[in-house]
């Protein structure tokens, strides 16, 4: 009895034990990747974020410290959803079921969910998948929850997107945009949400997702390699002096990790009664012509990124700045029709902004 109770303890010890996470307000330059990141955790409507950029350049890092960063949610203990406790659209069945029934629900907190999803992952990895054996012998629906259902109210982060195969891509992007994940076997279906920042990234050089795929993420951020060396010294100085002492490192940066992580939340209430002039509206949506943008995701897109731009900076009305900002990151990516293009660099969208804004240079 005394070596279960231990075993239990030692379970419990690993659960609570993470690895030191580089953290994020610690990272030097990349500040196109980082301002991406953090509105589409203000608003995970955007719909997630690309990021292509050479190697080495610290997509990974920058990722893992973004949800580092993000405080803690507190879900429906040991329900494999992440279930909200009042919140119906981020609950599972069984969940909205016991809240029906009048029972109290045990709670807990938990950092945000941080999911890797793997090149080699299958579709019912993903997914999950129903045991239509135990359907048809006892009629229950037995589910398998897959990485969709661990991702729910956190981040799904896929490595080397241009190389997963088109289907699953477009399963990651159709969870994100909808917030659900639908699965379907022999008759028998489950369904269960899914709201999570998906963020994609990888290597030009390896190839671009298909134009049709890559105009549904939000987002499209691009990196370089640094070229001044004062700044490469830098970078390299403190990634060694953080792998030598991680919690001292972590601890030095405490106070701004806190001040970011208030800001951030303090925006996702402001956010809602943030206001766009209809003049800009207008505005945004004449650039998305002239650029030949197909759809009307790329207006979407800028809009929403507009405003969490200005809950940001705890602002209640959208200014020409907050657009300027981030209107590159929204539209540069929709202007590829043909595979074999590259992606512009952002140089085409900046001036026919300033077109149509009038603004000189």
């Amino acid at each position: 009895m005394r070596k279960i109770k231990q075993n239990y303890m030692v379970a419990q010890d690993l659960k609570k034990f993470t690895t030191p996470v580089f953290p994020f307000t610690a990272i030097v330059g990349q500040e196109e990747m980082k301002l991406a990141l953090q509105l589409n955790v203000i608003d995970p409507k955007i719909g997630g974020v690309m990021i292509m950029g050479d190697r080495g350049t610290g997509k990974s890092t920058t990722i893992r410290a973004i949800a580092d960063l993000l405080p803690e949610i507190e879900i429906i203990k040991d329900d494999p959803f992440n279930s909200h406790k009042s919140d119906l659209d981020l609950m599972g069945n069984e969940v909205k079921l016991a809240i029906q029934k009048g029972e109290i629900l045990e709670t807990e907190l938990i950092k945000i969910p941080m999911v890797d999803l793997p090149l080699g992952a299958t579709e019912d990895r993903v997914c999950g998948t129903i045991d239509i054996e135990k359907a048809l012998t006892e009629g229950i629906k037995a589910f398998e929850p897959g990485l969709l259902a661990k991702a729910n109210r956190g981040l799904l982060y896929v490595d080397e997107v241009n190389l997963l195969d088109d289907h699953l891509v477009d399963i990651l992007l159709d969870s994100a945009a909808s917030g659900w994940n639908t699965v379907e076997r022999e008759g028998i279906s489950i369904r269960h949400p899914a709201r999570f920042v998906l963020v994609g990234s990888g290597n030009p050089e390896e190839g671009e997702l298909r134009p049709q795929l890559l105009d549904r993420f939000g987002m499209h951020a691009e990196i370089r390699t640094v070229k001044d060396p004062v700044l490469r010294v830098k970078v390299v100085e403190e990634r060694t002096s953080f792998d030598q002492t991680p919690m001292l490192w972590i601890e030095n940066y405490e106070t701004q990790q806190q001040e970011l992580r208030d800001r951030i939340v303090s925006a996702q209430k402001l956010l809602s009664s943030v206001e766009l002039d209809y003049n800009f509206r207008i505005k945004i949506s004449e650039v998305c012509s002239r650029l030949d943008v197909d759809g009307l995701r790329g207006d979407i897109v800028t809009n929403r990124a507009a405003k969490a731009h200005a809950a940001y900076y705890g602002r209640d009305k959208v200014t020409l700045d907050d657009i300027q900002k981030i209107i590159t990151l929204c539209l540069r990516h929709r202007l590829r029709k043909d595979p074999l293009e590259s992606i512009d660099s952002g140089d085409k969208v900046s001036k026919v902004f300033k077109e149509v804004f009038e603004i000189e240079d």
